[in-house]
């Protein structure tokens, strides 16, 4: 069974830049998860490719935050392998931070 996006989000929870204590899906940062079902045959797992940000571009945490993905991502049940498209549009505002993060930050 494939995994779905649901799970990889899920998953992805767990990740943190290291400065904000908000999850990155919480945070905004996560753009697009795409799943790509294995062929069956060779058994490699799925292969899971997410579109992200991260809320500067001169982050320094920014090989780690990546680095945390990829690794998370892999640890997951039915993932062969995972790729990790940092990107800088749209740019990252306090906007996309769900109301979650709002409320664990103090800011609503």
């Amino acid at each position: 069974m494939p995994v779905t996006q649901e799970e990889v989000l899920t998953a992805l929870r767990e990740c943190y830049d290291p400065e904000i204590p908000v999850n990155i899906v919480d945070l905004g940062l996560i753009y697009e998860v795409r799943v790509h079902p294995s062929d069956e045959a060779n058994g490699a797992g799925d292969h899971v490719e997410v579109e992200m940000t991260l809320t500067a571009p001169g982050c320094p945490a920014s090989g780690h935050i990546t680095d945390q993905v990829k690794q998370r991502l892999l640890r997951m049940p039915g993932v062969g392998d995972a790729r990790i498209e940092l990107v800088w549009y749209p740019q990252w505002t306090p906007e996309r931070l769900s109301a979650d993060a709002r409320k664990q930050l103090g800011i609503d």
